[in-house]
């Protein structure tokens, strides 16, 4: 059971990124804005790829531990 939950968990974090990374919502980040010096694009793209990341590492670290 438990790693049914993983898999479908690591399917929903996979399917997530591709929509968040996908084409009409990278084009809300398309804009002439500076973050801490950089364009909001790669800014945005950085940033989800971390969280992308991090939320990756958190379900497999929590299917270790149970």
């Amino acid at each position: 059971m438990l790693k049914g939950m993983t898999s479908q968990r690591l399917i929903a974090l996979s399917l997530t990124g591709i929509a968040f990374l996908n084409f009409p919502l990278l084009a809300l980040w398309d804009k002439d804005i500076h973050v801490l010096g950089w364009p909001l694009l790669p800014f945005g793209l950085f940033l989800i790829w971390g969280i992308l990341i991090a939320a990756l590492a958190w379900v497999m670290e929590k299917r270790k531990t149970t």
